[in-house]
């Protein structure tokens, strides 16, 4: 698959597929949007929120969480937000998301079938994967959790503004959570 990418590529910046892309890495609406990494967000976010390229900074992980105050999706806002001039976050999360019932006991076997050593899965579980591959439950309340991680987190200015969404994963449909 990466080769046919590779090739592609070639193809594109030959044939300066690029072009109605340029822009600079400013956010032109100041939006940092967190959302999941889900195949079907992929043009789905950007259409159903009238962004195109270059409007906002788009953040993406695992279920569009902030599982810590040091972890890259905060690092990631923080950039935005002192160098990049973001004053406003969205954060999406989606319906039908493979994060809400995702758990670390679900995936220990799959680890071992890929050939992780039984003592590296142990080691792991005392650094608390458990709680780190974790999902969510109530995407709801999940939302609400993300958007006091940001706006709580002290560093982040109160003068930016954050909410929270869900989007349907079929339809696009905002519906506002927080």
């Amino acid at each position: 698959m990466i080769d046919s990418i590779l090739e592609y590529n070639r193809k594109f910046v030959a044939e300066r597929g690029y072009e109605p892309f340029v822009t600079d890495k400013y956010p032109a609406k100041k939006l940092a949007v967190l959302t999941c990494m889900d195949t079907r967000l992929t043009e789905l976010l950007p259409r159903a929120l009238g962004l195109k390229n270059g409007d906002a900074k788009i953040i993406k992980n695992a279920g569009g969480l902030v599982l810590s105050e040091t972890d890259s999706a905060i690092r990631s806002l923080l950039v935005a937000i002192y160098e990049l001039g973001v004053n406003e976050v969205m954060v999406v999360h989606h319906s039908t998301c493979g994060a809400c019932h995702m758990s670390y006991g679900e995936f220990r076997p799959h680890m071992l079938e890929r050939g992780i050593a039984e003592e590296t899965l142990k080691e792991w579980e005392k650094k608390g994967i458990g709680g780190w591959l974790e999902g969510f439950h109530d995407t709801e309340a999940s939302v609400r959790r993300t958007v006091a991680a940001v706006v709580n987190h002290p560093l982040v200015p109160a003068d930016v503004t954050a909410r929270g969404f869900v989007i349907d994963s079929v339809t696009g449909q905002l519906t506002e959570i927080v």
